[in-house]
């Protein structure tokens, strides 16, 4: 019987009532929940009145936390379980706490670790020399490696990869980012009231309503604010018009990686079409300064509506004559059938989420298993696929653009009677003493969290970001093991992973 308790998505529950366990019945309840199925939703450090402290929050059908006092060293829970990799290294890197018999420890990020304790990794990357780490290296005389990264063509963002290869295959891809890391969970805990949410929606800029909404229903919660059903409708609007973007946007990337320019071009037009639609709602092409504690700034008038329905409709057929010619070519479906396959069992143990995880046969979504705002009211259909490869991944967008399409136009003709908020400033300074919330939603990635801890005088405590990309990025490794190099490309927009995200 777990000792873990269920707390409720994007509620509020008292500190004293999360239970706190010794380490080794910590560690072996989260590891047998994990082994039968739960997920990491997160694994973090925090300190307390001098004290360090460990918590985790699992997710089941519901969401399971439970925490305890952090030793200095621990035997891992990596090497029985998977899911805990990234977040035991995370640990290590910010608080000195080291998880023995790590597999494979290294720094997530290149910054000197908090609590400054150089010997926690037992060589010298904390002296925030980029590159100063372990690669694993596969032996043989036909081995050769490619480093890519982490400065590329274009603007992509900073990232290095490094292929081991025989001929052009690759048998093993590592991934090394935190080239930008800002600190960002530091900036959230001393950040003025007022500068919170601009923060929260600046964590990565194509995803500015996932955590935009994260933050704002995490100080709702601790600060008893309701939010009416308007306001709701509006933030689930935009949303959707945010993972109508940027499927577009990918299904565009994929088709010119593939040199299929005809859609490629009608897609990079019809994203613009649909980021101008966030315009139109709130002044930002990417939706900031709409969602704000308590609410949202701009309400939806009934002229906005009507241009808003126009263009939908007007977008509608030229989305699905697009989407036809991309998944009617026979050459398309050549190069994206058995690219890139993750196998579900390897989706599972990696926790992979989002159009990564549903394109491996896992079917969840946080807006149907975790529904809030007007998600509760609206039918989410599950879009697992079975293969896993480029094709599958593609094929989730395919299904998601058409469904958030419908979930608008149903929203669109909604009464929607709101009273916009400037700036949620009280809610900020009237959080709960002593208190935790977690918050979940579906972002167009997958799974985007935040966990927030207030002291005893009902200050920021702790603030904790979770991005889809922390899960899926080892997804993008493991797709390209045994793939020919050249798919790389191709493999990685049908990713397309945020770099700041994970770098925070």
């Amino acid at each position: 019987m777990t000792q873990f308790t269920t707390i409720p998505c994007g509620g509020r529950v008292q500190r004293a009532d999360i239970p706190h366990l010794s380490f080794d019945t910590f560690r072996t309840q989260a590891l047998d929940i994990v082994k039968n199925g739960g997920k990491v939703v997160h694994f973090f450090a925090y300190e307390d009145q001098g004290t360090m402290k460990l918590m985790a929050v699992l997710r089941t059908h519901e969401l399971l936390a439970a925490g305890c006092d952090a030793p200095e060293t621990y035997a891992c829970l990596t090497k029985a379980c998977e899911p805990f990799h990234l977040f035991e290294r995370e640990m290590a890197e910010q608080y000195g706490i080291r998880p023995e018999g790590h597999p494979w420890l290294k720094m997530v990020r290149y910054h000197k670790n908090i609590r400054s304790k150089p010997d926690v990794f037992n060589n010298d990357y904390t002296e925030d020399i980029p590159g100063n780490y372990d690669y694993y290296q596969v032996k043989g005389d036909e081995i050769h490696e490619v480093a890519v990264g982490p400065v590329h063509a274009g603007v992509i963002e900073p990232g290095h990869f490094r292929f081991n290869c025989i001929g052009e295959r690759v048998l093993h891809l590592e991934i090394q980012l935190g080239y930008q890391h800002r600190g960002v969970e530091s900036l959230l805990l001393t950040a003025k009231s007022k500068q919170l949410p601009m923060l929260a929606e600046n964590i990565a800029g194509d995803t500015t309503i996932g955590h935009g909404l994260c933050m704002a229903q995490a100080v709702e919660a601790l600060a008893s604010v309701q939010v009416d059903e308007g306001a709701k409708i509006i933030r689930t609007i935009a949303l959707e018009l945010e993972r109508l973007a940027n499927h577009i946007g990918d299904l565009g990337a994929l088709c010119m990686d593939v040199a299929f320019l005809a859609p490629a071009n009608y897609f990079g037009r019809i994203r613009g079409d649909f980021l101008n639609l966030s315009l139109l709602l709130c002044g930002n092409r990417f939706g900031k300064g709409l969602v704000r504690p308590g609410g949202v700034r701009f309400t939806l008038d009934d002229k906005i509506r009507k241009t808003l329905d126009e263009r939908i409709k007007e977008l509608k057929p030229q989305v699905e004559h697009v989407l036809e010619l991309i998944f009617s070519a026979s050459t398309v479906r050549a190069r994206f059938e058995g690219c890139g396959s993750v196998r579900a069992e390897d989706a599972d143990h990696l926790g992979l989420v989002g159009p990564a995880g549903r394109a491996s046969g896992l079917a969840y979504d946080a807006r149907r298993c975790f529904a809030t705002e007007h998600y509760p009211h609206l039918l989410i259909p599950e879009n697992a696929k079975t293969t896993g490869d480029v094709y599958a991944r593609a094929r989730v967008r395919y299904d998601e653009v058409r469904q958030s399409i419908e979930i608008i136009q149903f929203l669109i003709g909604k009464s929607v009677d709101t009273q916009p908020v400037e700036d949620g400033i009280q809610a900020l300074q009237a959080l709960a003493p002593s208190s935790f919330a977690v918050t979940l939603n579906e972002g167009w990635r997958g799974e985007v969290s935040h966990a927030v801890l207030t002291d005893d005088a009902g200050n920021l405590l702790r603030y904790k970001v979770k991005d889809p990309s922390f899960h899926n990025w080892n997804g993008l490794a493991m797709a390209l093991r045994d793939t020919g190099i050249s798919d790389f490309p191709l493999n990685n927009k049908s990713f397309n992973l945020s770099y700041c995200g994970f770098d925070l």
